[in-house]
């Protein structure tokens, strides 16, 4: 017979068992660690529009999403990868290729096909990437370390080491808006939610936390492991690629190594929004408190005049902190689950 909810058993003398206390304070407490960083966006917010008010205008939400745009591409695909039990530190070098790519060919054909040279190279540099992991059963560390120097490389000699300017007028996709958005924006923002949808509600979502979980589990219920990831460096090269090309179409000119960057600041998103690094759990809204994180710290920064040296070394301190929280969210989950 239960009283107001809880057994007999459960009490002592009139009081909750010592033990079953703490297990509800333990769990109220994972509850905080777990969706600590969307109480930190929260505060973050709030302390950017003390700071600086103007934040919430919607001239500057535009701006930032205008800005951010496709480094929410770049984490998106990131996220796939990372869940999958992968890695990839060639993204900067891939978005400077597809930059080249979209300026190149923008002098010889409309903005469509000028986005559609960028995409294929970053999906056939996802698709290197992907063979050399799958097939080479390199470490993906060390794979795309190697690559991204190649890729790098490649585009040196491409842009023969100079900017390359784009094709005037070639700028829609980078500058226009719908709906009072930039399309830019809605671009991310449909890969944002593709990739939600792909995680929770299809069989390669399973089959990518299944295989980012226990790559031997997966491979013995059936999964094709190899193709699994191989499918999400393809999608993360393919949305990199696109990431080139919108920033290209903003600015009119290319540079191989203006996005290097990109590469910290879209694991740091990632792993920022409470993905494992190891894989196997995660989801996609937690990429997008990540990068909402980043998007506010780097907004308000540039608005306090902050250098780009500084800000660099705030981006790190984060990566820092977000996977010292990563592993500090884990072990209490673990302690809890022992429990």
């Amino acid at each position: 017979m239960k009283v107001d909810g809880t057994a007999p058993s459960d009490r002592v003398e009139g009081r909750l068992r010592p033990g079953k206390a703490r297990s509800g304070a333990g769990a109220v407490g994972l509850i905080a660690l777990r969706y600590g960083m969307l109480w930190t966006l929260i505060a973050l917010i709030i302390a950017a529009w003390i700071v600086y008010p103007t934040f919430i205008s919607p001239t500057n939400l535009r701006n930032v999403v205008s800005q951010n745009a496709a480094l929410g591409l770049i984490a998106a695909g990131m996220t796939l990868v990372i869940i999958g039990g992968g890695f990839d530190l060639s993204v900067g070098s891939v978005y400077g290729l597809g930059s080249v790519a979209f300026a190149r060919v923008s002098h010889v054909a409309p903005e469509p096909v000028s986005i559609l040279a960028a995409i294929g190279v970053g999906a056939s540099a996802g698709m290197v990437n992907a063979l050399i992991i799958t097939r080479l059963k390199v470490n993906p560390f060390v794979a795309t370390l190697g690559t991204s120097s190649v890729f790098l490389g490649i585009g040196y000699v491409w842009s023969n080491n100079y900017p390359v300017l784009a094709e005037p007028g070639q700028d829609v996709v980078g500058l226009s808006r719908l709906l009072g958005l930039p399309i830019s924006g809605w671009l991310m923002i449909l890969a944002m939610v593709a990739g939600a949808i792909l995680l929770t509600r299809t069989l390669l979502g399973q089959g990518i936390f299944a295989v980012g979980g226990s790559p031997e589990a997966a491979r013995l219920a059936g999964i094709r492991v190899d193709l699994v990831r191989a499918t999400t460096y393809v999608i993360l090269g393919t949305l990199t690629g696109l990431a080139g090309a919108i920033d290209v179409s903003k600015l009119g000119v290319a540079q191989v190594d203006q996005g290097q960057n990109l590469t910290l600041l879209s694991i740091t998103c990632v792993i920022l929004g409470g993905t494992a690094l190891l894989g196997g759990e995660g989801a996609m809204w937690r990429t997008v408190v990540g990068l909402a994180i980043i998007a506010t710290l780097t907004n308000v920064l540039d608005s306090l005049a902050i250098s780009t040296q500084v800000q660099l070394v705030v981006q790190g301190t984060v990566l820092v902190a977000a996977v010292s929280f990563d592993y500090l969210v884990r072990q209490v989950s673990n302690r809890s689950r022992r429990a």
